[in-house]
């Protein structure tokens, strides 16, 4: 079940390769992830000392959260893969040139999980030859609907 895409992220990059991680959360993200008070769309993906983080994702807090933590809606927050998986999105990174997005935020057997892409940055001309794929796809289902009247 998806709680938050990143719909920017398919518009702005090629996705080559995804990957589905887990975050490390406190327990007021968790209430407001599940009240859908979160955003993705100026979040991007980092690798600092081996590890990979989320940066710039916005968890709005509850009204109701805690009374003695103070949440801070920004902070960065840690991914969780496998050794294999970091080695290789830090080789992707570093030689080919490649950017790590987040893509969607979604739950899997109970917990929050990430998919984040391995993306190469779109050119101008990519964009408007993509929109114009995707307007011909809703014309041709239109001319289809209107056929089968």
């Amino acid at each position: 079940m998806s709680i938050a895409d990143n719909k920017k992220a398919f518009h702005d990059y090629f996705i080559e390769e995804k990957f589905e991680a887990g975050l490390v959360l406190e327990g007021w993200e968790v209430k407001a992830i599940r009240a859908n008070r979160v955003q993705l769309k100026e979040a991007y993906v980092v690798v600092k000392n081996e590890a990979v983080y989320l940066i710039g994702c916005h968890i709005s807090p509850l009204l109701s959260a805690s009374t003695h933590i103070l949440p801070d809606p920004t902070r960065s927050r840690k991914l969780l893969l496998h050794g294999s998986e970091i080695n290789k999105l830090i080789g992707k990174t570093e030689r080919a040139g490649f950017t790590l997005v987040p893509l969607n935020m979604h739950f899997s057997k109970g917990r929050i999980k990430l998919d984040i892409g391995l993306a190469k940055g779109k050119k101008q001309h990519d964009k408007r030859a993509s929109e114009k794929d995707r307007e011909w796809e809703r014309e041709k289902q239109r001319i289809v609907r209107s056929a089968q009247r």
